[in-house]
């Protein structure tokens, strides 16, 4: 081999090195993604405000405290049904993982039920709340924990009569978001929610109704 096909082969070999010199350099210093495998400590990637939609389902009982209208006092009807709903909301981080937010929701329900004995159907109507978030980052998902106030607008029907009341309570549960994208998550959550009492005035009497429920969604946040 001549010197020069040596020169050659000496400058491949520099070129060859030098490139993969680079490309190590380019992958180590490269940043952490926020999302979609980075599952140890804070990113602030959810940190904004947010819009959602949900799908859910709910059960739950309504309580005749007087027995005025279920003819026996606390006596109960079984309550379950569907519901979908919109969100709005907004997170941000205050360090250390955690990540506080506040969310408002509001849900068409078709969470409702009927007592044969007494004659009597009861039907939630619309939900909705206004609750704290406490969260942790952990990159791709965050889970979190939520309480806050909850309304709820049901009917009473009875005896050929029916009344429409609105009851305020209050919910809590936990949740957790899965991030999708880097504008896109998706929402599992669990909540209870107890309603509180409402006077129904149906079939010639007053009666305080109590109502609470248990309810599970599924939705999906996108962020601006």
């Amino acid at each position: 081999m001549n010197r020069i096909s040596l020169l050659i082969l000496a400058g491949a070999a520099t070129l060859m090195s030098a490139s993969a010199a680079s490309a190590a350099d380019l992958l180590i210093n490269q940043p952490a993604p926020s999302y979609g495998g980075d599952f140890g400590g804070s990113t602030g990637g959810w940190d904004g405000a947010y819009v959602g939609a949900f799908l859910g389902y709910g059960w739950g009982t309504m309580a005749d405290e007087d027995g005025n209208i279920l003819n026996d006092a606390n006596d109960e009807t079984d309550l379950s049904g569907w519901t979908v709903g919109a969100k709005l909301g907004a997170n941000f981080s205050v360090g250390s993982g955690i990540v506080l937010g506040a969310e408002g929701d509001v849900a068409w329900a078709g969470i409702g039920g009927y007592d044969e004995d007494a004659d009597v159907d009861f039907d939630i109507n619309w939900t909705s709340s206004l609750r704290g978030r406490v969260g942790y980052d952990a990159g791709a998902f965050m889970p979190y924990l939520t309480g806050g106030l909850a309304i709820a607008g049901a009917t009473a029907s009875h005896t050929g009569t029916d009344d429409t009341q609105t009851h305020f309570g209050w919910t809590g549960g936990a949740g957790v978001e899965i991030a999708a994208t880097e504008q896109v998550s998706i929402d599992l959550s669990y909540r209870y929610s107890d309603y509180g009492q409402a006077t129904y005035n149906v079939g010639g009497s007053d009666s305080d109704l109590d109502l609470t429920t248990h309810g599970v969604t599924a939705g999906v946040n996108f962020k601006f």
